[in-house]
């Protein structure tokens, strides 16, 4: 069983520019819907990416999963929940996309990794200060 230390969920509609010439939604735009998601749970953290560079710290996208189940349609309404699967060692999301009748469109997860923006080194631990964000998420803080 896979923890999920905190989630977001996200409403959005799907734009005519996101379709493909088969009027569904190109797949290489589920992984904006994906940034929305993110950028939301890290919102919900405190930890954004403005708060990541003004702590000395960038997080680059190491590994994308996406499993596409069906497909979203223009105007059509949707949600993504994005859950922090971890948090210590790099940052694993996991998203889960689901159409206006709650049904499950996509599953995907994204990696990222901690890179010292001073040092220009990447880190193989998250930084203190998104570690004890999270925390007081879950109710470990200090």
């Amino acid at each position: 069983m896979v923890n999920v230390y905190c989630s977001e969920t996200t409403e959005f509609k799907v734009a005519f520019f996101d379709l493909d010439p088969m009027n569904v939604v190109w797949h290489g735009n589920y992984v904006k819907y994906m940034e929305i998601g993110r950028c939301a749970l890290l919102d919900k953290i405190g930890y954004n990416y403005t708060e990541m560079v003004k702590s000395g710290y960038a997080f680059p996208v190491t590994d994308i999963k996406i499993k596409y189940v069906r497909p979203l349609y223009f105007g059509k309404n949707a949600k993504i929940v994005s859950s922090l699967l971890e948090y210590e060692n790099r940052i694993k999301i996991r998203y889960e996309i689901f159409n206006e009748k709650g049904e499950l469109t996509t599953r995907a997860e994204s990696t990222q990794m901690a890179f010292n923006i001073s040092k220009m080194e990447s880190e193989f631990v998250c930084p203190e200060v998104f570690i004890n964000r999270v925390n007081e998420i879950i109710g470990k803080g200090k």
